[in-house]
């Protein structure tokens, strides 16, 4: 039986569980900690209050990338910064040159990992991306915050679930949830 989520719970029964983000959040507000960030962020914070019994303040970004105004003179030859921001502009820019453009998780990913490249490297990513698509084989990388995705995914990649429903996919979710230990989906449950 899943343990109610209270600054006495230990921290082995807290990552033990699956909390939903938002029941993180309340315990955050409740005790004085930043509820803002990431679910992996949160529960970090929590997991350093649980142990320590202080409060880890968030890292702020600087006030100074708020106040950088936005390039409009945007080309292919456009370098990545620091401090690029997946906005209005950039999105319209990209749409002149693909069509069916939107602020991916792998293009924005794509964007923190490789300051100092240029949008053109960014059109290549894209299309490269866009290839692997098209193989009947290929998956998504479903990031580890994740977990109901990824729990749903493998149930129905599971052949002795061929066939059965979202409803059954949800229903050995939340079995599965309310058990201590790992989240991931295990054929022989």
């Amino acid at each position: 039986m899943r343990p109610n989520l209270t600054k006495d719970i230990s921290v082995q029964s807290f990552k033990d569980f699956y909390w939903l983000k938002e029941e993180l959040q309340e315990f955050c507000r409740e005790n004085g900690i930043s509820a803002s960030g990431s679910k992996i962020e949160i529960s970090d914070s929590i997991e350093a209050y649980l142990q320590t019994g202080e409060i880890k303040r968030p890292i702020r970004k600087s006030s100074i990338i708020k106040n950088i105004k936005p390039q409009v003179d945007l080309s292919l030859n456009t370098v990545i910064t620091e401090n690029h921001s997946c906005s209005q502009d950039v999105r319209a820019f990209f749409e002149t040159v693909i069509p069916k453009f939107h602020f991916s998780t792998y293009i924005q990913n794509y964007f923190k990992s490789n300051v100092g490249k240029t949008y053109r490297d960014v059109v290549g990513a894209w299309n490269e991306e866009e290839e692997r698509k098209k193989d009947p084989t290929f998956k998504k990388k479903i990031a580890p915050q994740f977990e109901y995705n990824q729990f749903t995914r493998d149930f129905f990649a599971d052949p002795k679930n061929q066939g059965k429903s979202r409803a059954e996919a949800i229903e050995a979710w939340n079995k599965t949830k309310k058990l201590p230990g790992s989240n991931k989906y295990e054929p022989n449950n």
